[in-house]
């Protein structure tokens, strides 16, 4: 049966994910986390942080798959991948699609002499039928050259007909159940950029099937808390179900560093303060690397009237999504560009 947009804003609201008002969350999000937040460690450059219920260590920053596979020279791209590895970077996102497989050929080369064995690799599939996702497992464990995907994502959840889709018999999710069944992955999720409706239908239809996901992957920016917010709707939802949180999209690749009223760091540390697992960010130079660390290292925990600060400061121009292109246009959405990739 069919769930209306009300219908969830009223799941939503009873579970406490619909917060009234940013200043309404404190109290609850302040208890939440002291509960719930991923404990972490230092060692060396990096901040490790548990993944949900998983028990895995990932290091708070994860190494952006599309943008590993901008580099013109593919040598550049491999030395990035294990500079950061190097460095204690251990997260690796990627996806099927990136660079029409480009990226997972270039960090499957990284990952050889060794570097395999270091990284959490994550990888996700756009296929929503069983065969097409079955191709596109295959396909990522060959470029990748492994034997093995630590997490693998159901990519771009982002219309409510696709949890329907996922689930579906003979749907995508069949094919990574027997795919995690025959040893080819470890743990499942999945991940969106267009509405947080969109993720609390994909929980619900999960929940009607009795599966349980690893991970989510969501925005989680200076912007969102203003607009459409995964962190108010979304974030509490995975925190008190312990589903390692993955967050994305901390500066709307480069979009919101636009509206001048925010700074990278200043962006990295405020979706690092958020029950995170890992942040993951697009590093495709050594000065973007570089300074990824520089945020690690002057990472501390905000305060809130620290996190009030910053959202007074973004909150006039996050108010109409303008700079969250993600989610108000489909300049990111390579499956509506792509649907063949369906299936």
């Amino acid at each position: 049966m069919d769930i209306s947009r009300r219908d969830l804003l009223k799941v939503a609201s009873t579970s406490g994910l619909v917060a009234a008002g940013l200043a309404g969350t404190e109290g609850f999000f302040s208890q939440l986390q002291a509960q719930n937040k991923p404990t972490q460690t230092r060692s060396g450059e990096m901040i490790y942080r548990t993944l949900g219920r998983t028990g895995e260590k990932v290091s708070v920053i994860g190494l952006g798959g599309h943008h590993i596979g901008r580099p013109k020279d593919e040598q550049e791209g491999i030395r990035l991948i294990r500079t950061a590895i190097d460095r204690g970077i251990n997260f690796m996102d990627n996806s099927w699609d990136y660079h029409n497989g480009g990226s997972e050929i270039r960090m499957g080369k990284a990952l050889q002499d060794g570097y395999r064995q270091k990284v959490f690799l994550m990888t996700k599939i756009d296929g929503r039928t069983k065969q097409a996702a079955t191709q596109q497992i295959n396909d990522s464990l060959k470029r990748l050259q492994t034997d093995r995907i630590d997490l693998l994502q159901h990519h771009e959840i982002i219309r409510m007909e696709d949890p329907d889709r996922v689930f579906a018999p003979g749907g995508s999710m069949e094919a990574v159940l027997e795919a995690q069944k025959a040893g080819k992955i470890r743990y499942i999720g999945f991940t969106g950029h267009k509405d947080p409706l969109v993720h609390l239908r994909m929980l619900e239809v999960a929940a009607q099937n009795n599966f349980h996901f690893d991970t989510v992957q969501m925005p989680l920016n200076v912007m969102d808390a203003h607009f459409r917010s995964f962190e108010q709707q979304v974030l509490p939802k995975l925190v008190s179900n312990g589903i390692g949180v993955l967050g994305m999209k901390s500066m709307g690749d480069q979009n919101i560093l636009k509206s001048n009223t925010v700074k990278p760091i200043e962006c990295l540390h405020y979706a690092m303060n958020l029950p995170t697992s890992t942040v993951i960010t697009g590093i495709e130079s050594m000065e973007i690397l570089n300074q990824a660390f520089e945020a690690v290292r002057t990472f501390k925990p905000m305060s809130q009237e620290q996190v009030r600060a910053l959202l007074a400061r973004t909150r006039s121009v996050a108010a109409k999504g303008q700079y969250e292109l993600f989610k108000t246009t489909n300049q990111f959405d390579s499956t509506a560009k792509n649907p063949e990739w369906l299936g």
